[in-house]
């Protein structure tokens, strides 16, 4: 295959992934917290012989997330928060710590407050959230302070990445925060409220479209590119 075919395959590869992409944020587009995810296209150019002068390759292989806030759901419910601002709960997996924007928490056990997944929420300290089980009231105040029966317990955390770009998703709505993540103050928490995803199917969609009708014409390109070599080989075939 000639530098051309090359050209087309990696962008063709790219688009790949970011049908992939999109087709996972529909996937989540009614789940609690998730964060939509796009993918960022780079070029590489490097030098060759011949008349052009050098090569151009497409990449791409850098996710972007849409920290955009979404809209948020009254549910009534005793441990369902909603962060109203930037910032992530911050969660304690076997993986180490994880951020998220998914707030519907319940009680384990021991009565820590824990996801849908297991993993504690941690307070501002650091330690999980304990939630009296013997508590006739259990209340949070918009700066997260936890009171039970009138009593302030602790203060829920509420974190950022130290560096934004080290941040990684992991999976479904938990981020890798890629160092110790940063305490931040300037939010709100609200209960009895969720954040739902922050993805539109609409414009998602409509960006799906797009993405099979450009990979369409690449493989039409392509297509194109392999039935010109057949028709040179073959002239040299019966020109010999």
């Amino acid at each position: 295959m000639d530098s051309t075919g090359y050209v087309t395959l990696t962008r063709q590869s790219g688009l790949m992934r970011e049908m992939q992409s999109i087709a996972n944020n529909i996937a989540n587009s009614s789940t609690i917290g998730y964060r939509r995810e796009g993918l960022i296209f780079s070029e590489y150019i490097a030098d060759v012989d011949g008349p052009g002068g050098s090569l151009s390759m497409a990449e791409a292989n850098v996710r972007v997330t849409d920290l955009g806030q979404a809209p948020l759901t009254q549910t009534g419910g005793t441990f369902d928060f909603a962060i109203e601002g930037e910032g992530f709960f911050l969660l304690n997996t076997p993986q180490g710590q994880r951020l998220t924007r998914a707030g519907s928490f319940t009680p384990d056990a021991a009565g820590n407050l824990v996801s849908p997944d297991g993993y504690a929420l941690l307070d501002a300290g650091g330690t999980p959230v304990f939630a009296p089980p013997d508590a006739a009231s259990f209340a949070v105040s918009a700066d997260g302070t936890v009171s039970a029966d009138g009593t302030p317990l602790t203060q829920i955390g509420i974190y950022l990445p130290a560096d934004p770009n080290a941040m990684t998703h992991v999976a479904g709505t938990l981020f890798d925060p890629g160092g110790a993540p940063q305490p931040v103050e300037d939010t709100s928490i609200l209960q009895g409220y969720v954040e739902q995803s922050n993805v539109q199917p609409v414009t998602e969609i409509t960006r799906m479209i797009e993405v099979q009708h450009a990979y369409e014409l690449g493989q039409k390109f392509l297509e194109r590119e392999d039935e010109r070599v057949r028709d040179v080989i073959r002239t040299l075939g019966s020109s010999s």
